[in-house]
């Protein structure tokens, strides 16, 4: 009986896996195509699948512009879902994603710091931003703990704190920023606009590495569910484990600000959407989150980008009007204490 169900919950899985492959595949093509210039679907495809035959301007447009910008936003939308999984397995809490807790504002504010000082040129926004973020969630744990634990309520009410003080800080950096301040505003807002392969290829590596670390710890995520007590039990060490998702939460969170600026709600909605789909295993929630977000975030710029053309939105406004609701529900469901 119990290898039948453990079979079944493995064809699921597959299933879903390969059907997640295939929407990614699917999403990238057609929010290629999509735009202001009118791309016949055949000219896409043959412009993707030969790209040394990519001249003109259809094929500039296709590889110089918008290729670049889709899946630079898959990498960013993957990166920080898998961000907000291992923040909720870490915490053991369903509201816990960068954004609300503090991260990706402590990122903004690195980042922020690292403009002001014109060493964006350096590449040292990750850096930087990794510096505010972990500073920011380290601020959030020591105000939050009580008796060694974490409540669900003191956690997001640090982040708040926390999140003020910051963005006080971001502010007035902003007011100090002259000739940047449209640019830094634009930035902050969440947007895509104008990223070119070396924004991609900047964030691959931290987004790759940072994944990686995070499935190596995937089991002792799934211990951390049991509670604490029982995992230690197990054989980990529930304190340092967390401390590591934190860290490597923070370093994908920050990267993905340092290309991206503030992109909320990714981290939130899509694994906790994706633990009620394929189960709370963190061995496939990692991954298909990963997946996940990238589809949402690549969906949600392609319309901030074609709606209100030749106008853009700020991909950041589309997933907070996506995300927002969503939090709300999850707010009202929640038992706090």
């Amino acid at each position: 009986m119990k290898s039948s169900i453990h079979s079944e919950r493995f064809v699921f899985r597959a299933s879903l896996f390969f059907l997640l492959i295939s929407l990614s595949l699917l999403t990238i093509f057609f929010s290629v195509s999509l735009g202001p210039a009118a791309i016949p679907f055949k000219r896409v495809l043959f412009y993707l699948l030969h790209p040394r035959s990519s001249k003109g301007i259809f094929g500039e447009i296709i590889w110089e512009i918008r290729t670049p910008r889709v899946l630079l936003g898959f990498l960013v939308g993957g990166t920080l879902a898998v961000a907000g999984a291992g923040l909720q397995g870490a915490l053991r809490n369903p509201l816990a994603d960068p954004y609300i807790v503090g991260t990706s504002s402590g990122a903004a504010l690195g980042a922020a710091v690292c403009f002001i000082l014109k060493l964006e040129a350096f590449h040292l926004i990750p850096i930087f931003a990794f510096v505010g973020a972990s500073s920011s969630i380290l601020a959030v744990l020591i105000l939050s703990r009580r008796k060694g634990e974490l409540p669900v309520t003191r956690v997001l009410l640090a982040g708040v704190v926390v999140g003020s003080l910051v963005w006080a800080v971001v502010t007035f950096l902003l007011t100090m920023s002259g000739e940047n301040m449209d640019k830094l505003v634009f930035w902050l807002m969440g947007s895509l606009n104008g990223r070119t392969w070396s924004d991609f290829f900047l964030l691959l590596p931290y987004a790759a590495a940072g994944t990686i670390l995070m499935m190596l710890l995937a089991h002792p995520l799934n211990l951390l569910t049991l509670g604490e007590e029982r995992a230690e039990s197990l054989g980990i060490h529930p304190e340092k484990i967390k401390l590591f998702i934190l860290l490597i939460s923070s370093l994908l969170t920050a990267a993905a600000v340092s290309v991206s600026g503030l992109i909320g709600f990714i981290g939130l909605v899509v694994p906790h959407a994706v633990r009620i789909l394929a189960g709370p295993d963190h061995r496939t929630l990692i991954p298909f989150s990963f997946l996940t977000g990238g589809i949402i975030l690549v969906w949600s710029d392609t319309f901030a980008r074609i709606v209100f053309q030749p106008a853009e939105l700020p991909v950041g406004v589309v997933t907070a009007l996506l995300g927002s609701p969503f939090f709300l529900y999850l707010l009202k469901r929640s038992q706090f204490s």
